[in-house]
């Protein structure tokens, strides 16, 4: 069994749709045809059996016969075409007609010929070897100066009135039964190719996308069944594909980009200092701390930038890490003080009320601190930040010169920074990072103008005043 099974799963699916309709036509017809036979059978059988229930055989004729079988008359005609009549009496002899076949006598005629029994229904097979049908009554013959006669006639039909048309039925029901299959078959192939023509599609465009990785194909789409939903499921992740891959291409030009000013730079600086050792013509100890304090500026600029590359590079579906419940209002603290560090010169105020969040601690940290280095940045000197926590909105503001409406829809893309901004320090990752990691802890950020200048940045998280009760121990 499971050779053929193993056989019917290697055939195409088309080839396995038509053979399952085939094969589900062929049981229903089958069923059909023989609850057809076997009805129509029965119902002929029926009408025999009552048919020869009620034949009558006339008196004269069975009084002549019962004389011609004593040798008293000459031989009587038969009463019925086709039909068998025989006497029988209680010692089992049989009075019949020389041109019909003897029908052996049952013990159940016996009974009827003895009152034993009013009738009985039955089948048997007469001398020639023809089954016949039997139907077994009382009767009286009578002879002049005899007394009369217990006798029991016996009249019979041959079994092949039924069994020949029985038979002519069965070969008709297999021929319109084999054409049905044959046709189920046909209809199932066609059936199979018109329902399977949109996967054949999708089959040519997948195996089209494998083939040449063009992104950009789409599948025509109709209807509303399984197989346009599953169209429209490839042309979605094709689309999506393809946007993945245009923002990875756009990532890459973007680093190398941004990457080629600090390693320029920064092979530059090595080149002066390297030519000064070959040469032996020292640089002045001024020159060398400047161009040391470069270096050190330009690898402290491609770490940062390295980093932040790391972080983008997660996939934003990836798990961010374990959520922990933390005090939003601590790692704001905590950022204040790195913020100041950076910062001496300006003028930091807090107003920071109690909440707590869920999110990862290291990404949220990082994100409030780029949000006060970009304040820091872009503040002037001796300028001031403000920070306030209340109810779950960190509202951070500095009073530089802002950010121009038409630049704000573009500050959270990657690598983006202000034509202001491009003189200074930093990757315009910072606020792509910041953007991605308060969207993770449910939360949204929003950077708008100030009032009386500068630029306000509004981080919202959900959380609570209060840290969730401990769980119960054991």
């Amino acid at each position: 069994m499971t050779g053929p099974l193993r056989r019917i799963r290697a055939l195409p699916l088309r080839s396995r749709l038509a053979l399952l309709v085939a094969t589900a036509v062929a049981v229903a017809v089958a069923a059909v045809a023989v609850a057809c036979w076997f009805v129509t059978k029965a119902q002929l059988e029926h009408q025999r059996d009552e048919t020869l229930r009620n034949t009558t055989v006339e008196g004269d004729y069975l009084n002549r016969l019962y004389a011609y079988c004593q040798r008293a008359t000459s031989l009587p005609p038969r009463s019925d075409s086709g039909l068998t009549v025989q006497l029988i009496d209680a010692q089992g002899g049989i009075c019949i007609n020389p041109d019909s076949a003897e029908i052996p006598v049952s013990p159940t005629d016996l009974a009827v010929v003895n009152h034993e029994a009013r009738s009985v229904l039955h089948s048997a097979v007469d001398k020639d070897g023809v089954k016949m049908r039997v139907f077994t009554y009382p009767v009286k013959a009578t002879q002049p100066g005899t007394a009369p006669t217990d006798l029991a006639v016996s009249v019979a039909r041959p079994a092949s009135e039924v069994d020949k048309p029985l038979s002519t039925l069965a070969w008709v029901l297999l021929l319109v039964s084999g054409i049905g299959v044959i046709g189920a078959g046909a209809a199932g192939l066609w059936v199979a190719r018109s329902g399977l023509r949109p996967v054949d599609e999708l089959t040519e465009a997948v195996e089209h996308v494998a083939r040449t990785e063009d992104l950009t194909v789409r599948i025509p789409v109709e209807g509303e069944d399984e197989i346009a939903r599953l169209s429209r499921s490839f042309n979605s992740m094709t689309a999506s594909l393809a946007t993945s891959r245009d923002r990875q291409a756009q990532l890459i030009a973007d680093a190398g980009h941004e990457l080629r000013t600090p390693l320029t730079s920064l092979r530059t600086n090595v080149e002066l200092l390297a030519r000064s050792d070959e040469t032996g013509r020292a640089i002045p100890p001024d020159d060398r701390k400047a161009l040391m304090a470069s270096v050190k500026a330009q690898m402290t600029e491609l770490a940062s930038l390295i980093g932040d590359l790391q972080e983008l590079a997660r996939p934003d579906a990836a798990d961010p890490g374990p959520l922990q419940v933390i005090a939003l209002h601590e790692i704001a603290r905590t950022a204040l003080q790195r913020a100041r560090l950076r910062g001496p010169e300006l003028t930091l105020t807090a107003e920071l009320a109690p909440w707590y969040v869920r999110a990862e601690p290291a990404a949220l940290e990082r994100a409030v601190v780029n949000v006060l280095d970009n304040a820091v940045k872009f503040s002037p000197p001796g300028g001031t930040v403000d920070v306030v926590l209340h109810r779950g909105e960190l509202t951070v503001r500095d009073h530089g010169p802002g950010i121009p409406s038409e630049e704000l829809p573009h500050v959270f893309e990657r690598f983006w920074r202000s034509p202001s901004a491009r003189q200074l320090p930093g990757s315009g990752l910072g606020l792509s990072i910041v953007a991605r990691t308060v969207q993770q802890a449910g939360g949204e950020i929003d950077l708008r103008p100030a009032p009386g200048g500068g630029t306000e940045a509004v981080i919202r998280l959900p959380g609570a005043p209060q840290p969730p009760p401990e769980p119960p121990l054991g």
